[in-house]
């Protein structure tokens, strides 16, 4: 160990011992990346302070990892506000989505719902129709057993009115013949 040595290892077990508690501190308020720049900066006042080269090369070292630190932890924030984003941008996709297929959803039952009412109407319409054509066929079967029945009743009655006729005319003709029959009698 040299002589410039002992300065810059009793620089760095002070500040060894002074970071401890303060990155403690720092780490419950968020702060650690002060901690860090302060430890670089007293190592590069140090080292000007006691011309120690090696003490101002550590510095350095530890101000550009602060700095990367720092510099990831930007990255980090942005990555997960990004994925956030993402994550939102994503639900509302979804829901958008959702809400599209939702829609068609009903679109597609209001079409099969009008299709039911249309085609029941169609099937009540054709019952109507055939209900028409049937009591209309029937109309016509009792209108035609009518006709044959008024001209069956006009055959009886026609049959009725010469069976009466004939009744008439044989009791005429007996009647006629008695009469006949009592004149020569007489």
């Amino acid at each position: 160990m040299s002589l410039k040595s002992i300065p810059r290892t009793a620089v760095d077990g002070y500040l060894k011992a002074v970071k401890w508690p303060a990155e403690r501190t720092a780490k419950l308020v968020g702060a650690e990346r002060l901690v860090d720049r302060a430890d670089a900066t007293v190592r590069d006042l140090a080292g000007v302070a006691l011309n120690d080269p090696q003490l101002r090369d550590d510095a350095a070292r530890r101000r550009t990892a602060a700095d990367e630190r720092e510099r990831a932890l930007k990255l980090k924030t942005e990555a997960e506000l990004r994925e956030e984003r993402a994550a939102d941008e994503a639900e509302r996709t979804r829901q958008e989505a959702a809400r599209k297929r939702q829609a068609a959803d009903n679109r597609k039952a209001e079409a099969k719902q009008r299709a039911a009412k249309s085609e029941q109407a169609r099937k009540t319409a054709a019952r109507k129709v055939a209900a028409a054509q049937k009591a209309s066929a029937a109309d016509r079967a009792k209108r035609e057993r009518l006709e044959v029945l008024e001209e069956k009743t006009e055959a009886l009655n026609a049959k009725e009115t010469a069976l009466t006729a004939a009744q008439e005319a044989q009791r005429l003709a007996e009647a006629a013949g008695q009469l006949k029959a009592e004149r020569k009698q007489v």
